[in-house]
């Protein structure tokens, strides 16, 4: 029996994917647990397995293509079965893909009964063209000189661009006076990029395969759907929400020398770890932090879901440690190690990056000496840690070398006053600078 298979919903707040890569072509046998595809949400890009043995025997949806969740995207069966009359769904929008990065895995949704035909896409008018009216002649001219005709003033009849028109084109623009390498050519015209917008830098401006390259890599590259999806909320969050910043410096001398001595006797503590307990304990005992802004409302959050920053090549993610506050130092220590791992690794689901209430944006192993965070939308503040640095502080007069960490709170001054902003920070300070805490909770 031909099996319908959906795209599908790797998230609860997830209504569309994009299908960015098919494993298996038209034809090709499936079993399962195969890699059928690869979605792109607006967190990850998933691999979607099949619960289905059989034969691909028809592909609705083409790569490139975003449609809502729950819709048919392919059917399997066995070769000669007839095929369900649903038509491809319509793509919600397509979508240009870049490259992906290693993909997390998700179960395939399991097997529907064929859906009841879409509706119809509505017809719209035709787009008015963009290019110009262009003759044959015209046409092949502009392409054995690898240049883009859409400038072209037409005199023929209608505006039309006759061969005259082009030829008049490229006098103007001094045209007869380029070099161009005949590889250099050929890659421009390869690639439809106009031979007159390449600057040469060979001998006496000659265009090389070299500037063609460069041009290439000068072209407007489409986001991926997470870099897109990242560019719109923090410009929401930072164009909305008042930000406001605090900076303290916290001395890990004591902390770190305890921590060495805690990895001496066998148990091992990443700096994290010690990060994330000290906000986390702090946020309950400022639960202002812990709240978000909704116009003329405040909503405080009963738990912390803390929120740890991750960098990726292809963009940032936020895996969330859910009910942080009842989690112990080694908990925390481990499932900190383990959502950073998934995270680099792309096996990331989408629902385990929703929901912080509250962010910790670690740069400290990249040499920094202090940064401001952007909150995320939905808290009301993000705790930005600057890499521990070799100082020289004076304590009880004297001028000591100690180990000294900055913190920048960005915080939501619609809910959270700069003395409440404060004591936060340098709550979290004090925790970090209290060896006997430490050897408390561990």
């Amino acid at each position: 029996m031909v099996q319908t298979v959906i795209m599908p919903k790797p998230g609860q707040t997830m209504e569309e994917a994009t299908l960015v890569k098919w494993h298996k072509q038209e034809g090709d046998g499936v079993r399962k647990g195969d890699v059928l595809f690869e979605i792109e949400t607006d967190k990850a890009v998933l691999e979607v397995e099949s619960f289905h043995e059989g034969t691909l025997l028809k592909i609705l949806v083409k790569e490139g293509e975003t449609v809502p969740v729950s819709v048919p995207v392919a059917f399997v069966g066995q070769p000669g079965e007839p095929l369900p009359a649903v038509p491809a769904p319509t793509a919600a929008k397509p979508e240009a893909r870049s490259a992906p990065s290693a993909s997390a895995r998700t179960a395939a949704a399991p097997a529907a009964a064929p859906a009841a035909a879409l509706p119809a896409p509505v017809a719209v008018a035709a787009a008015v063209p963009v290019r110009p009216f262009i003759s044959p002649r015209a046409r092949a001219l502009a392409r054995a000189c690898v240049i883009d005709a859409t400038p072209v003033r037409g005199t023929g009849p209608g505006g039309r661009v006759t061969e005259k028109d082009v030829r008049a084109y490229l006098d103007a623009k001094g045209y007869n006076r380029l070099r161009v390498s005949p590889a250099a050519r050929e890659l421009a015209a390869k690639h439809g990029l106009d031979i007159l917008h390449i600057r040469g830098t060979g001998e006496s401006g000659r265009i090389m395969v070299g500037d063609v390259e460069r041009a290439l890599a000068e072209r407007p590259k489409p986001m991926s759907k997470m870099r897109q999806v990242i560019a719109k909320r923090l410009t929401q969050s930072f164009t909305t929400t008042p930000h406001f910043y605090v900076s303290v410096a916290a001395d890990m001398t004591d902390l770190l020398a305890y921590r060495k001595e805690l990895k001496d006797r066998g148990e091992t503590y990443g700096v994290t770890a010690f990060i994330l307990e000290a906000v986390i304990l702090t946020l309950q005992e400022f639960p202002e932090l812990n709240s978000v802004c909704e116009g003329a409302t405040v909503r405080w959050h009963g738990s912390v879901d803390l929120g740890m920053a991750v960098g990726l090549d292809e963009g940032l993610v936020v895996p969330v440690l859910r009910d942080a506050q009842n989690l112990s130092l080694r908990e925390i220590h481990d499932l900190a190690e383990a959502l950073g791992a998934r995270a680099r690794a792309g096996k990331l689901l989408p629902d385990e990056m929703t929901g912080g209430t509250f962010t910790v944006s670690n740069m400290g192993m990249l040499n920094v000496d202090s940064f401001h965070a952007i909150i995320n939308p939905g808290e009301s503040a993000i705790l930005a840690v600057a890499s521990t640095v070799q100082r020289p502080v004076v304590r009880e007069g004297q001028v000591v070398v100690r180990a000294m960490m900055n913190l920048t709170l960005s915080v939501d001054h619609r809910i959270v006053d700069g003395t409440k902003g404060a004591a936060f920070v340098n709550a979290v300070k004090s925790k970090l600078e209290d060896v006997e805490l430490w050897k408390r909770l561990t």
